[in-house]
């Protein structure tokens, strides 16, 4: 089969690669659709320690059954699936409570690092378990239904934190999750959401997905104008979308006294926590891993049309011009927010 395969730090070659094989309980799918995470572009150079080549990369996908493996009888091939970028044992402590987010044998599609790896979807075809697979709604295309994952990500970042309508809220970054995170936010009925980016073009996006005010990161006096749009005292929620020091400490400054941050972006492996803020403020932390089970009601939600990954699609390409895609995205071309590949 073809794949775009990082054959070494900051190359991709499109080339032939064997099939996947699958064991007894996995599906083999053929990929229709798969959108380029901002992990994958960061993982390019070897920063993250995520994306060690050789590797196909690409987690948001979705396509047709191809093959089923023996002991797998509730799927059949034609089906249209897409799947969770996070392979979990379904038989430890944690997978046991539910919690396979935090799985002690997770493996991730398209990671490769010292723990496991685990090629992705930037091919022709990919092997995953069945119960990590999910049936699309017919209202659902390919390219849309590939960004079921970030979706499900900030439904469960939203899960996690004491979100109601008369909550005010601060989401620091408009990327691909921040936009998510707003949807979700406003499909739960929350008001008052404030946009926080560097990027004139992506607040505006966040403006017409339904922010009631955005602003620049890099405004002078930003907490005192985030402060000033409500009561004086703060947001009662943010969400950091990013994971980079200043977009934490903008979070953590925005917050009213007993507020709680939810922390999504995880872009650095360490920040500079503002420690004596957070204890003296009293604010609340939740560390949120990508999703657990919120695939299904994400999917519905897709196909009424209450969360739409339309406005985030920048561009559908062949997979054979990947290369030159990431770059372009690497280069933060203006106008680009998710790209989606189709083999």
């Amino acid at each position: 089969m073809k794949a775009l395969v990082l054959t070494s730090y900051n190359h991709l070659a499109y080339m032939e690669v064997p099939d996947p094989e699958i064991g007894s309980d996995d599906i083999l799918v053929q990929v229709k659709a798969c959108g380029i995470c901002g992990s994958d572009v960061h993982g390019l150079d070897g920063g993250t320690g995520r994306r060690v080549p050789p590797l196909i990369m690409g987690h948001e996908a979705s396509g047709l059954v191809a093959r089923v493996g023996d002991r797998v009888t509730n799927w059949k091939i034609g089906d249209r699936v897409t799947f969770d970028s996070t392979i979990y044992c379904g038989r430890c402590y944690y997978c046991r409570r539910g919690l396979v987010n935090l799985c002690d044998n997770r493996r991730v599609l398209g990671v490769s690092c010292q723990e496991f790896r685990q090629d992705g979807a930037f091919a022709e075809y990919v092997s995953v378990p069945a119960r990590v697979v999910y049936r699309l709604p017919d209202e659902l295309s390919f390219e849309r239904a590939a960004l079921v994952e970030p979706f499900a990500v900030a439904s469960h970042a939203v899960s996690l934190a004491p979100v109601s309508p008369s909550a005010s809220t601060l989401i620091a970054g408009a990327g691909v999750i921040g936009l998510s995170l707003l949807q979700v936010l406003r499909a739960a009925g929350s008001g008052g959401i404030i946009a926080v980016d560097l990027d004139r073009e992506r607040l505006e996006l966040a403006r017409r997905l339904g922010a009631e005010h955005t602003l620049r990161s890099d405004a002078p006096d930003l907490v005192s104008a985030v402060r000033g749009l409500g009561s004086g005292r703060g947001v009662d929620i943010a969400f950091e979308a990013v994971g980079v020091t200043p977009t934490v400490q903008i979070a953590v400054g925005c917050l009213r006294k007993g507020g709680s941050l939810v922390l999504v972006g995880n872009l650095s492996p360490t920040v500079e926590l503002p420690l004596q803020e957070v204890v003296t403020r009293e604010i609340t932390l939740y560390g949120s891993c990508v999703s657990r089970g919120e695939y299904p009601d994400c999917l519905a939600m897709m196909a009424r049309g209450q969360l739409d990954p339309d406005p985030m699609i920048s561009a559908v390409a062949p997979l054979s011009e990947g290369a030159a895609w990431f770059e372009r995205l690497r280069n933060r071309e203006p106008g680009l927010v998710k790209v989606v590949l189709t083999p």
